[in-house]
């Protein structure tokens, strides 16, 4: 078989029988500006991303039928032994799911995966896409006139609705290995079949051109043995058919060693853009550098000085072998390609658990992988990590690379959600900004762009306006920092600070007030307001009495000093129903919850902190809205070290959630260890079921 791009490591890490870098070609690359050959369009300025989409599993209705791509022989379940996999995914947010015959999972809970076919799992995927700033998909499609033709056909159309539904971008990527016929198969499929998707308004376009990208030309291996002539063939008649064409190209492309065939230069630089491999080149910071300054700046300048546009991979690591060093290695080859000044990241891959350098949602701990498997889980390394840690490294790498997020070799991104990030713990610092107008050049971003002289101004004359900042996840905001720039007048501002977890109904956190700005004191305001869960945070504004129009620097925005150990951990239930799953209670959204099944007491719902630490507060809340009529439940509150010994330090009780007073109840805890919390529900006088919109666990 066919060695595929995902194998094609081993010999070719960093300098093996490497030609020599010219150093004048080195040192005029070091010395010349960023060159674009093309404007920003969906590749050119943005964060692309492989998407296999290649999982299925009995009963899902793909055409190809079987475990497809989960098993090494397809017709039986997947098991430790008989995989391709070598990471496991986070499964909570999927709406079906497949049992497997792996062992169970180390919280009990059978061992399950998804299928790609199901169109939820595409739509969760391109969700995800969505919220962490993933702008456009390549779409892997491997020779389709074999027996996975139909279900890559399906699938094309399913990416194509969630890409459509979410907002976001996607192309063909096609892959040729093995493809014996490809030089006229790859005109025929698109002709006949691809083609056709350009006319989506989700269909990237660089250019004004349709995007299709061509993986495998000049690789040295024995699964792409296509001649020169037949490779450029194709490329031209892709131009010809005016399309904007990608290859996907080896990492010595340039000099045609290692993994490059010889005699190629000519089709490498008939494509418009270059994204070489890197995937296995390197599993190390140090190689990342070495990398950067002798293979990454000499490509870019021969890009430059043909027109191409560069659009390096970058990757996470591959968990499987302990590269990943808690989101270090990612961001390094983040902050690399940025001040590279590359004119697209390729990000490889999005949902690759097959070699382990998936940035899709991920198991985070032993509890959520199968028993005694050898599955390395994200805390691998002994840093506790959200299943979304990767999508939120890309999502501040893809900040950074656009210019919105200060260039930084320090990772700013926390490896748990609502942890305190790094540096300068501000929540706010290069986040997505929006505002109701703005005045010429002073946008939103303006405000939590790190420099303190930039700011947003709105229309003048036209009161009342409004700024607001997603911080990407629900935090318990306790502080916000406002400020204009230190050598201006002083002026009053008459504000309001609002949050909501949806962006859609918000709560006021404080004001209105006349809130001042004095170059005595730096032109900084700090506001405290009344801990509250928020994902969205508004600043309106009223009034100014030295300009007419609302005017802000800069927005910081701190996490109240207690942090909620259960945010986003995993949890697992006795019950639920519908929807109404337990992920409910940790996902910082008051509006979301959890409910068993009914007339089944008791229930409970369990959270696995990740380390054990001594529990002194316990907070349980309800939905806010006035619906949810005052209730009584009863309930007891169980810690564990292991997950097997159970203590009881809150005994059952009942405990009343009422709409007047938030929904909410808070339980004192007498200190006790534990990395396990139960929340035990025997009895409910508003529903048969037991219910929590939110578990918040705090520290003694």
């Amino acid at each position: 078989m066919a060695v595929s791009r995902r194998r094609l490591i081993g010999s070719l890490a960093a300098g093996s029988a490497l030609a020599a870098v010219a150093p004048t070609d080195l040192l005029s690359a070091l010395g010349a500006p960023a060159y674009a050959a093309s404007p920003p369009g969906d590749v050119v300025g943005k964060v692309s991303v492989g998407y296999q989409g290649w999982f299925s599993c009995p009963g899902d209705g793909a055409p190809i039928g079987g475990w497809w791509h989960w098993s090494r022989d397809r017709f039986q379940p997947p098991s430790p032994g008989n995989t391709t996999i070598v990471s496991w995914p986070d499964m909570r947010e999927y709406a079906n799911a497949y049992t497997t015959a792996y062992p169970r999972l180390g919280d009990g809970q059978p061992a399950r995966l998804f299928s790609s076919y199901d169109e939820q799992t595409v739509d969760t995927h391109f969700r995800w896409m969505r919220e962490h700033g993933c702008d456009t998909a390549a779409l892997q499609r491997f020779n389709p006139f074999g027996d996975e033709g139909p279900t890559r056909d399906a699938m094309t159309v399913k990416v194509r609705a969630a890409a459509e539904r979410h907002g976001r971008k996607f192309y063909v990527m096609y892959d040729v290995t093995g493809w014996t016929a490809m030089q006229s198969q790859i005109k025929e499929d698109w002709l006949n079949r691809m083609s056709a998707h350009t006319a989506s308004p989700a269909y990237a376009r660089q250019n004004g051109r349709p995007v299709v990208c061509v993986w495998g030309f000049g690789f040295n291996d024995d699964g792409r043995p296509f001649a020169p002539a037949a490779c450029l063939d194709v490329v031209n008649w892709f131009k010809a058919r005016g399309c904007y064409v990608i290859g996907g190209v080896p990492t010595y492309w340039r000099q045609g060693v290692n993994d490059s065939r010889p005699g190629f230069s000519e089709v490498y630089h008939a494509f418009h853009m270059l994204s070489p491999w890197m995937v296995g080149r390197t599993g190390t910071l140090d190689g990342l550098d070495w990398f950067h300054t002798n293979v990454n700046v000499p490509d870019l300048a021969d890009c430059a000085a043909h027109g191409i546009d560069y659009q390096p991979c970058v990757m996470p690591g591959d968990l499987s072998a302990g590269h990943r060093r808690h989101g270090d290695f990612y961001w390094r080859h983040l902050y690399n390609m940025t001040r590279l000044g590359a004119q697209g990241l390729y990000v490889s891959m999005f949902d690759e658990f097959n070699e382990g350098n998936q940035i899709a949602k991920t198991s985070e701990t032993q509890a959520s992988t199968p028993a005694g498997a050898g599955i390395r889980a994200l805390d691998e390394d002994g840093t506790a990590c959200s299943a979304d840690y990767y999508l939120r490294i890309t999502a501040d790498g893809g900040r950074m690379f656009k210019g919105q997020l200060a260039l930084t070799p320090v990772r700013p991104t926390p490896p748990l959600v609502g942890g305190p990030p790094a540096p300068g713990g501000d929540l706010a610092a290069g986040r997505p900004a929006s505002a109701s107008s703005q005045n010429g050049a002073f946008a939103a971003g303006n405000a939590v762009d790190a420099d303190p002289n930039s700011y947003w101004e709105s229309t003048n004359g036209a009161f009342p306006q409004w700024w607001q900042v997603d911080l990407g996840a629900a935090h318990a905001v306790g502080r916000i920092v406002l400020g204009l720039p230190a050598g201006w007048a002083a002026r009053t501002q008459t504000l309001t600070v609002l949050g909501s977890t949806d962006g859609a109904t918000f709560r006021t956190l404080a004001g209105p007030a006349g809130v001042r700005f004095d170059p005595a004191t730096g032109n900084t305001a700090t506001l405290t307001v009344a801990t509250t869960t928020a994902r969205h945070v508004r600043v309106g504004v009223t009034a100014n009495t030295a300009w007419l129009a609302a005017q802000l620097a800069r927005v910081g925005v701190y996490a109240a000093s207690a942090a909620d150990l259960a945010r986003g951990r995993p949890v697992t239930e006795s019950s639920h129903v519908q929807a109404y799953g337990c992920a409910n209670i940790v996902d910082g959204d008051a509006d979301t919850y959890w409910e068993s099944a009914g007339n089944a007491f008791p229930q409970w719902v369990r959270v696995d902190l990740g380390s054990v630490v001594a529990v002194g507060q316990v907070v349980l809340r309800l939905p806010p809205a006035a619906a949810w009529q005052r209730r009584t439940q009863t309930i007891a509150v169980e810690t564990s070290p292991d997950g097997t010994a159970w203590s009881v330090p809150v005994a059952p009780a009942a405990h009343v959630f009422d709409p007047a007073t938030g929904n909410r109840v808070t339980l004192a805890v007498p200190a006790t260890p534990g990395r396990y919390v139960r929340i035990r529900v025997t009895g409910n006088t508003g529903w048969p079921a037991a219910q929590l919109s939110q578990l918040e666990v705090y520290a003694a």
